[in-house]
């Protein structure tokens, strides 16, 4: 295993005097597949999901963003409820009501109250804005298993944030996946929408 560590661990490539891990670049490759095929609502999205998270995993850890690393054994957990919960012909999107959207909401501000302190205390490299899109990203994901178009807005809000963190921390290619990212949730919000307001229509 530490063979295999190693190897990922290692420089790919150079750009711009930024190096480029082997577990960066494959890690990159398989959560964009992933995103682009949970657009579609296709459920061979999960397994992408899981890779691309526990890939990550290990590189948030070297980067010492410590929620974000934690995140990704959340993420793992919700690719098999969502490779068992969702249908084998995909996804079909519903809608949440406004009294839960206030409740997550609040829910996610309380909890990054709670847990920046415990950030700080570890010396993570990012407290605040690490805890809120934490608690963001669990919150989309948790809609995306079952199955709500409000995912995607909150992606999109969530993605845009860690553009910025990641560009901050001089993280080169994962800030540019992610600025993808807050464009794939865009293009996710309208078609899963789009899906849930036709489905409606057909009742």
């Amino acid at each position: 295993m530490s063979s295999i560590y190693d190897f990922l661990s290692g420089n790919l490539a150079t750009v711009f005097g930024y190096q480029l891990s082997y577990l960066e670049f494959f890690a990159v490759i398989a959560s964009f597949i992933g995103v682009a095929l949970g657009i579609t609502g296709k459920r061979i999205t999960w397994p992408w999901w899981a890779l691309s998270s526990a890939l990550y995993g290990v590189l948030f850890m070297q980067w010492e963003l410590f929620a974000s690393a934690a995140l990704q054994i959340v993420f793992i957990i919700a690719a098999v409820m969502g490779w068992f919960g969702w249908e084998p012909s995909g996804a079909k999107p519903g809608a949440i009501k406004n009294r839960q959207r206030a409740l997550i909401l609040i829910s996610i501000i309380l909890a990054t109250l709670a847990l920046a302190p415990i950030l700080k205390s570890m010396g993570a490299a990012s407290t605040y804005i690490d805890a809120i899109l934490f608690f963001g990203s669990l919150s989309a994901q948790i809609l995306m298993v079952y199955e709500k178009y409000e995912n995607w807005s909150l992606w999109l809000i969530v993605d845009a944030g860690y553009t910025a963190l990641y560009a901050s921390q001089k993280l080169l290619f994962t800030s540019l996946l992610y600025a993808a990212f807050t464009v794939l949730a865009a293009m996710g919000w309208s078609k899963w929408y789009a899906a849930h307001r036709s489905a409606i229509r057909s009742l």
